[in-house]
């Protein structure tokens, strides 16, 4: 399993996280991206629906009848109704549960840097997981771990 972790530096969750979903959603794959806040889970939602005007990401908030067909779910846990094998943290919390998943992409920003570092470092050495650290830079990511 492998986990990458986001360091949100210059760029803002909403310029990432469709870029992700759309990589994924490429790849064959479907996500859950889960968000504890309420009010974060309808702003990703929305993001989703207007994020490009040549884009669409098919997606659902978690709860409705049709979660198991979204190819994106959106929740405020880690379960993944809509049978996914990718997983975004995207309100900046690890959960231990993600490595039930094939992958995890762990995004923070600065306020949410001492939990990542501790993340990082229970993660070191674990056996079946790939850890990855991704820096924002001018021209875009670096790998840096």
């Amino acid at each position: 399993m492998q986990v990458d972790f986001y360091h949100l530096t210059s760029r803002p969750l909403d310029r990432v996280l469709p870029r992700i979903a759309e990589r994924v959603l490429a790849d064959g794959g479907r996500l859950l991206i889960v968000a504890q806040d309420a009010g974060q889970r309808l702003s990703i939602d929305r993001l989703l629906w207007a994020y490009a005007p040549d884009s669409f990401l098919p997606h659902a908030q978690a709860g409705g009848d049709g979660d198991a067909a979204q190819p994106v779910l959106i929740a405020g846990d880690p379960a993944p109704a809509n049978a996914a094998r990718n997983i975004a943290l995207a309100d900046g919390v690890w959960r231990e549960a993600a490595l039930g998943f094939d992958r995890a992409f762990h995004f923070f920003d600065e306020e949410q840097l001492a939990g990542a570092r501790a993340a990082w470092k229970a993660l070191a050495g674990r056996s079946g997981v790939e850890r990855r650290y991704w820096k924002q830079t001018d021209t875009g990511w670096e790998q840096a771990a």
